[in-house]
């Protein structure tokens, strides 16, 4: 959709997927505080992608993201590139650009459908705006919950 409107034909990547919540894919949030009552405990106290159960973990999916970004940043030196991704990848392009490790969650939550820029200055990635929701109208604003605030993640 968006690409039919700026005239640019998408490409796709694995990559830039959503974090893989192991055993809590597809729960909603109920169920991770029944089956796993120890991870939930830890998760709520304290974000933490390490904490959930048969997940991708912190540094592998911060080291994914990395990857995906720089190799972004270099086929595209120059002009604008459109990402359209997920919330916890936002975080993790976030948690690198501020040098902030891996481990928990970013201080914030990404809206859905919110815009977020990461620009290169001087050779390095800065932080031009996150979360943006201006471009929506208020009816489509929902409030962002925990990952399993619907479902967590029902496809990889």
């Amino acid at each position: 959709m968006i690409g039919k409107a700026v005239g640019v034909r998408p490409e796709p990547t694995e990559t830039l997927r959503e974090i893989y919540l192991g055993e809590w894919e597809g729960l909603r949030t109920e169920e991770m505080a029944e089956r796993f009552p120890e991870a939930w405990a830890s998760w709520v106290e304290e974000p933490d992608w390490d904490v959930v159960p048969g997940g991708e973990g912190a540094a592998i999916f911060d080291a994914r993201v990395g990857a995906a970004v720089e190799t972004i940043m270099r086929r595209h030196q120059h002009g604008d590139v459109l990402v359209v991704t997920h919330g916890g990848v936002i975080q993790a392009a976030l948690h690198r650009i501020v040098g902030k490790p891996p481990q928990g969650i970013f201080p914030f939550r990404i809206q859905n459908a919110s815009i977020s820029l990461i620009e290169r200055r001087d050779g390095r990635m800065v932080i031009g705006g996150v979360n943006d929701i201006a471009h929506l109208e208020p009816g489509l604003i929902t409030e962002v919950g925990s990952p399993g605030a619907s479902r967590a993640h029902e496809s990889r």
